[in-house]
């Protein structure tokens, strides 16, 4: 039930969201991966930069090709690589198993029609598969040495004809989401992708069908709404690829009502006052450049974040997205890296005149990112 009502401005939204995702901390400011929020959700590890400059630039001392052993990467969330700490895979997988037997088929999208038509669940489905790519990969192996192994021993029902690859094989998000359920994890760095068991995996958490109760440092629509709230239950789902009603039946209790700009959201109670704050200004010009698939750009309100329709377009295009140059909670241009030998050129597009302290700025993120990438900036 919501405590009471509140308003929010969109510019209070968007600072706001900068500082539960600790955008605005400096380099090297986190104490370690236990320091940094948007872990309890998963880091997205998609583009040349990936999840290691999204944790860099929330405060953690990393560098590009260079995995801490703290961390883990698995597939996820709409089937994404995502990185984690270590010590908490065993709970995220928990908190990732389906909610229902809907949930499971928006999950695993084109394979939900031929596993229902042979009869079968997408939950057991998802557990039929764990157990077989459980028992495949007792070793490290290629994507596609899995893949083949998983072919010879499912039903038909798991498999497609794939045009691209002119083979038989399972279907691609039946193969990822099953992944962590089995136990597995992807070795960082790996192209083709290496997957391999968890280190002291617990045998019996492989393939469990059991819907996990709502709440917890994982819970997908707890740590969305935290991370990129004020939300509605429409777009955590669409965040999550869930269905709505799956949503509202997990929706926190603890919530407070919120009206930005004239739209009715949700923040959680214990976000409201940072909410409030976020009314004022961030001290000094907050200037980021964030990867193309960070965080802060996966919120689906995407007419909030760029009310532009065209900047929209050019921010999320089809194929190929630029990063966004962020200030003070604001995308005020794009920009993509054009590496020259030990160098790293950037090539940015700004959306309105920058002033000097936000020109300066970037010149600094340029640099901060050619360092984590072990290069000079051009």
């Amino acid at each position: 039930m919501a405590a009471r009502a509140r308003r929010a401005s969109r510019s209070a939204v968007l600072r706001h969201r900068v500082r539960v995702q600790q955008l605005d901390r400096a380099p090297g400011a986190a104490a370690g991966p236990g320091d940094v929020a948007v872990l309890d959700a998963g880091v997205q590890d998609t583009g040349p930069d990936g999840a290691l400059w999204a944790l860099a630039l929330r405060g953690l001392d990393v560098r590009r090709g260079a995995w801490p052993d703290a961390l883990a990467l698995a597939w996820t969330v709409r089937g994404a690589p995502h990185a984690y700490r270590r010590e908490d895979l065993p709970a995220v997988e928990r908190a990732l198993r389906p909610w229902s037997s809907a949930d499971a088929a928006a999950r695993v999208f084109d394979a939900a029609g031929p596993l229902r038509a042979a009869g079968l669940d997408p939950r057991d489905a998802l557990a039929t598969a764990a157990r077989s790519m459980r028992d495949v990969v007792t070793q490290p192996l290629t994507k596609g040495e899995v893949s083949t192994a998983m072919t010879g021993r499912l039903p038909d029902c798991f498999l497609r004809w794939c045009r691209p690859c002119g083979t038989t094989h399972m279907y691609e998000q039946t193969f990822r989401l099953a992944a962590l359920h089995a136990g597995l994890e992807l070795e960082p760095g790996t192209s083709p992708p290496v997957l391999r068991r968890v280190p002291g995996w617990p045998e019996d958490a492989v393939a469990r069908t059991d819907a996990p109760p709502p709440g917890g440092r994982h819970d997908l629509v707890r740590t969305t709404l935290h991370l990129l709230g004020p939300a509605t239950p429409r777009l955590v789902a669409a965040s999550l690829d869930a269905p709505v009603a799956d949503v509202r039946a997990r929706w926190p209790d603890d919530v407070v009502d919120v009206d930005v700009d004239g739209d009715a959201r949700s923040v959680l109670a214990a976000d409201a006052d940072a909410l409030d704050a976020a009314e004022e200004p961030l001290a000094g010009p907050v200037v980021r450049l964030l990867g193309p698939f960070d965080l802060f750009l996966q919120a689906r309100d995407r007419d909030l974040l760029v009310p532009d329709a065209t900047r929209r377009a050019a921010l999320w295009p089809t194929l190929g997205r630029p990063g966004a140059v962020l200030r003070d909670g604001e995308v005020v241009g794009t920009w993509r890296p054009r590496a020259r030998g030990r160098r790293l050129a950037l090539e940015v597009e700004p959306w309105r005149t920058w002033d000097a302290a936000t020109r300066r700025a970037v010149d600094d993120e340029h640099a901060r990112l050619a360092a984590f990438r072990g290069l000079a900036p051009a």
